[in-house]
């Protein structure tokens, strides 16, 4: 193995354990996201590009 070897696997690893982080968190983030319109369209808020309830012209 080269001297490097162990610097190329660490920055490797690191790399996608971040990467790992960053998509688990979007994830959970969207879910949140999700979430919190179905509620707003429970209540029912509707979204403004919505237009089948909107009554102005």
């Amino acid at each position: 193995m080269s001297p490097h070897a162990l610097y190329v696997t660490a920055a490797y690893a690191i790399t996608a354990v971040v990467l790992a982080g960053l998509i688990g968190w979007i994830l959970i983030d969207q879910r949140a996201r999700k979430r919190e319109l179905a509620e707003l369209e429970a209540a029912g808020v509707r979204r403004r590009s919505d237009k089948t309830g909107a009554g102005k012209p």
